[in-house]
């Protein structure tokens, strides 16, 4: 099962923690384009994602 986690700035440390609670791995993370970012909001506050953390 693929689990994605987008999320901004401000919200990556708790994007991490939330993903190793749920899966105890440790997930990859990736920088969004900037094309992937114009489509993409934070799963925390709606803010424009910059991140997905997941496996």
């Amino acid at each position: 099962m693929i689990v994605l986690i987008k999320c901004c700035e401000e919200h990556i440390e708790l994007a991490l923690d939330v993903y190793v609670d749920n899966h105890e791995l440790p997930p990859d993370m990736k920088r969004l384009s900037e094309d992937e970012k114009l489509l993409t909001t934070c799963e925390f506050c709606q803010n424009e994602a910059t991140y997905v953390v997941g496996n």
